[in-house]
């Protein structure tokens, strides 16, 4: 059975989120699954710039909790 731990998760746009999972399987190595929506995300050009910091700070956040989980579990 698998263990999902959510690492990160925010909205891109109103309609758009990025979720960033720890998935560990007994059966196979763990992985970092990057869940996008399932269009393409639409963003107007003078967004750009604030939706690139909402996913560089998700990417971040996800960074440090896995590197956390890793220091107290040792995947």
């Amino acid at each position: 059975m698998a263990q999902i731990t959510e690492l990160a998760s925010a909205a891109i746009t109103a309609t758009d989120t990025i979720t960033v999972e720890l998935i560990e399987a007994d059966e196979t190595p763990a992985v970092v699954i990057v869940r996008w929506s399932t269009k393409p995300t639409v963003i107007h050009p003078y967004g750009f710039g604030t939706a690139a910091d909402v996913a560089a700070r998700t990417f971040a956040g996800a960074a440090v909790k896995l590197a956390q989980i890793r220091r107290d579990r040792r995947l």
